[in-house]
């Protein structure tokens, strides 16, 4: 699930939750999103504390892009490197 996906959900939830939709649960609120992030977003964003919703919620989108085209990147990488293999002229021709 894409982090927007995942924020969608959370904020459609969340209004049936009545702690959460006060200022002074904003805290709460961040960490409890966090939480629910992929290990690997979790992990770039957790060392910041964001502790304001719309904040974490848009560099958490910001990892998530970055985390999808690093991985299509190196898949791209992969496959060319993979239809590259056999291609070379044979070592001795005896």
């Amino acid at each position: 699930m894409s982090v927007s996906d995942y924020a969608a959900k959370f904020e459609d939830l969340f209004r049936f939750s009545p702690h959460y939709n006060t200022m002074e649960a904003e805290e709460d609120k961040c960490v409890k999103f966090e939480n629910g992030l992929r290990p690997d977003i979790k992990q770039l964003i957790g060392f910041s504390e964001i502790r304001n919703f719309p904040t974490l919620v848009n560099k958490s989108r910001i990892c998530d892009k970055d985390s999808r085209a690093k991985a299509n990147y190196y898949k791209a990488a992969s496959e060319k490197r993979g239809k590259d293999i056999g291609r070379g002229k044979p070592y001795g021709r005896g």
